[in-house]
């Protein structure tokens, strides 16, 4: 099994897929879900070591997909995707470290290649 397995949820398609194809070229095994149930659904499957999280979605929160994947253990590294400003992703940033992830990053839409590949490359397997 990969080592660098990647689970994006965000609601947006076409953002999903351009983190996808810019994580393929980082050898990272990509599953994309577009909303928090195929989420929830695909999360035991892909056993991810790295998650992208959209904080505004239409069906889900994405503090409550954060607080839901801590539930399940997951302590591995996690990315916070919003276009909505960086005060909301600061916020769900600290309440995802102080709940225990070791490593968690925020990236403020539009997001520039170079920004995604740097984040992308700066996440360590466990």
């Amino acid at each position: 099994m990969n080592p660098k397995r990647l689970l994006i949820v965000d609601d947006e398609p076409g953002f999903g897929e351009f983190v996808r194809r810019v994580a393929l070229t980082l050898d990272y095994e990509v599953t994309v879900t577009t909303h928090g149930q195929a989420f929830q659904k695909c999360y035991a499957e892909v056993q991810p070591t790295l998650i992208i999280v959209d904080m505004i979605m239409p069906d889900i929160d994405g503090n409550e997909l954060v607080l839901w994947t801590l539930q399940q253990g997951y302590t591995n590294d996690l990315i916070i995707t919003t276009g909505y400003g960086t005060d909301y992703a600061q916020e769900a940033k600290t309440l995802a470290e102080f709940m225990g992830l070791r490593t968690v990053t925020t990236l403020v839409k539009p997001v520039a290649l170079p920004q995604l590949r740097a984040a992308l490359s700066r996440q360590n397997p466990p």
